[in-house]
């Protein structure tokens, strides 16, 4: 700790990161009460409280860091709006419901992600988020030396892996963010500064600059193969269960889909894409239920591609006219998307009301660089990035061909 007090940052971050990460969390109160856990000297705590008039309690267990983030507070005018707190962020005392958003950068691991967001969850008010960042493998197979490195410190999973957890720990992913290779920078540039002017006369630092050199090190050598990852989260709305469809709700998806559009052809629509082998894809064909068990809403997902490289349709999304501008739709919409992160799938298209779908992180397919083989406006044809670690596939979107075009 010696080394590291005094640092602005005690993992890889940037006030830019936590800047976007605030934005994809969705509407919050307009002061939010903000729990940052593991806040360290406090730059995001301060930056939140700054410029998002947010209510920060700032949690961490080592007091000397809590006392910079208390002055800095005060000469910033800030003193009202931050609480200090000395606590093990796995034993928090605080009710359930306490917070809007429990925020938690370079400081999950401390736990598990999966143990975290269990633990968590229950700190949340009604629409409240979890924002927490995790280092994970960007690549499919990491070299030895990368796995050499983290296999000692901490068992790094994949992006679909950890949506996979978060998904299962009860929660919708919002977005996603991969953290740019600045965001180290900023982290190790000062503690590699740190490290060099380190005495190694003081009891067990000269361990301790060795042990960062090589950290460091192994960032330079194998810096492609992992990175940090910033994820927005929501607790599922438990109002509406939802599953993969089974074959025992196939009948009742057709009626949905036809009682929820003006004609049959979506519901017929559904019925050719099952039986199209290239597009139809096991486990991304969604239902949500009522209290009742009757199916209220439907999302399906298929296989289309941009250019030569996979991507999937969201088409159709429908809701039973007794159930509809209820929030079933929105649940299940997000628990389709939400499979196909856990599948690793990187891509989403939709072509659908441009005030609607931007809720769930779609934008305009044209400012990634793809388009249609058909006339649409352009603010209706939209796309979602699940996975931004590498290059947005750009080109024409090919359909299936039950879609007609």
């Amino acid at each position: 700790m010696t080394l590291h007090r005094g640092l602005p940052r005690q993992g890889p971050g940037s006030d830019a990161t936590t800047r976007h990460l605030f934005s994809l969390a969705g509407p919050l109160p307009p002061r939010p009460r903000v729990l940052d856990l593991g806040c360290g000297p406090g730059r995001a705590s301060l930056l939140l409280a700054a410029e998002f008039d947010a209510e920060v309690t700032a949690v961490d267990l080592y007091e000397p860091f809590l006392a910079v983030l208390r002055r800095s507070a005060e000469a910033r005018g800030l003193g009202g709006a931050i609480r200090t707190e000395q606590a093990d962020m796995g034993e928090l005392p605080h009710p359930d419901g306490s917070f809007d958003l429990v925020w938690a950068e370079s400081s999950a691991y401390n736990l598990g992600f999966d143990t975290a967001l269990r633990g968590w969850r229950r700190l949340l008010a009604p629409g409240g988020a979890v924002v927490l960042t995790e280092a994970e493998w960007t690549v499919e197979k990491p070299s030895a030396g990368a796995r050499a490195f983290w296999d000692q410190l901490y068992a790094l999973r994949s992006r679909a892996e950890n949506a996979a957890g978060a998904i299962a720990a009860g929660y919708h992913v919002l977005g996603s963010y991969g953290q740019p290779p600045s965001d180290w920078d900023e982290y190790y540039v000062p503690l590699g500064a740190r490290a060099d002017a380190a005495d190694p006369a003081v009891p067990g630092m000269e361990q301790a600059v060795a042990a960062t050199r090589e950290e460091i090190a192994v960032r330079r050598a194998h810096g492609a193969e992992y990175g940090y990852t910033g994820y927005v989260l929501r607790p599922v709305d438990g109002r509406w269960p939802t599953r993969p469809e089974t074959d025992a709700d196939i009948a009742a998806v057709h009626a949905v889909n036809a009682a929820a559009f003006e004609t049959g052809a979506e519901a017929d629509l559904v019925d050719a894409l099952r039986a199209d082998a290239a597009a139809w894809l096991p486990g991304l064909s969604y239902v949500a239920t009522a209290p009742d068990g009757e199916v209220a809403a439907y999302s399906l997902l298929t296989r289309c591609r941009v250019g030569d490289a996979p991507a999937l349709a969201l088409a159709p999304v429908a809701v039973a006219p007794g159930h509809q501008r209820r929030g079933a739709g929105a649940a299940v919409v997000r628990a389709v998307l939400d499979a196909a992160r856990a599948r690793g799938e990187r891509l989403v298209l939709v072509l659908g009301h441009p005030e609607y779908y931007p809720r769930f992180g779609f934008r305009r397919a044209s400012a990634y660089g793809i388009r249609p083989g058909f006339d649409v406006p352009d603010e209706a044809m939209m796309a979602l990035v699940l996975d931004d670690s590498g290059l947005v596939p750009q080109g024409t979107i090919h359909y299936p061909t039950a879609f007609g075009v």
